[in-house]
C-alpha cells in the first residue's frame, strides 16, 4: 500500500525499509535504489551528506516545506546506507532503546571516554 499523508504513521520508516529491501537486488537500470547500492558505500554515504546539508539549508532559510522534503530524501538515503552496511532499522532502534532514559550529556560523555 502506497504511503499517503492520510495513512502515514511511525511505521513509515519500516515501509520505506521494506521497499529498499525489495529493490536492492533489482536491475540498476530501472531502480534508483539498486543503482545507488551498485555504486558502493562511498556513493551511498555521499548522498546522505548531500541530503543532510540540504536539510540544514532549508532549516536556516526557515522553509518548513523544504525541510520536510529534504528530510524525506535524507531518511531514504540513510536507509540505503543501512542496507549497504548490512544494518537494519531494528539495529538502530535497539541503540535508541539502549540510550532511552539516559541524559544526552551523560551519553555523549560515555562515548567520549570509550
Amino acid at each position: 500500500k502506497k504511503m499517503s499523508k492520510e495513512n502515514c504513521s511511525e511505521d513509515g520508516l519500516i515501509r520505506l525499509w521494506k521497499v529498499i529491501e525489495e529493490r536492492k537486488d533489482a536491475d540498476p537500470s530501472v531502480s534508483w535504489t539498486a543503482k545507488l547500492l551498485s555504486k558502493g558505500i562511498s556513493k551511498c554515504a555521499q548522498k546522505v551528506g548531500e541530503e543532510a546539508t540540504e536539510v540544514v539549508i532549508e532549516a536556516v532559510r526557515g522553509d518548513k516545506e523544504g525541510v520536510i522534503k529534504e528530510s524525506a530524501d535524507l531518511l531514504y538515503h540513510l536507509a540505503v546506507v543501512w542496507a549497504a552496511s548490512d544494518i537494519t532499522p531494528n539495529d538502530v532502534f535497539a541503540e535508541l532503546a539502549r540510550r532511552e532514559g539516559t541524559s544526552g550529556i551523560a551519553e555523549k560523555g560515555a562515548r567520549a571516554s570509550s
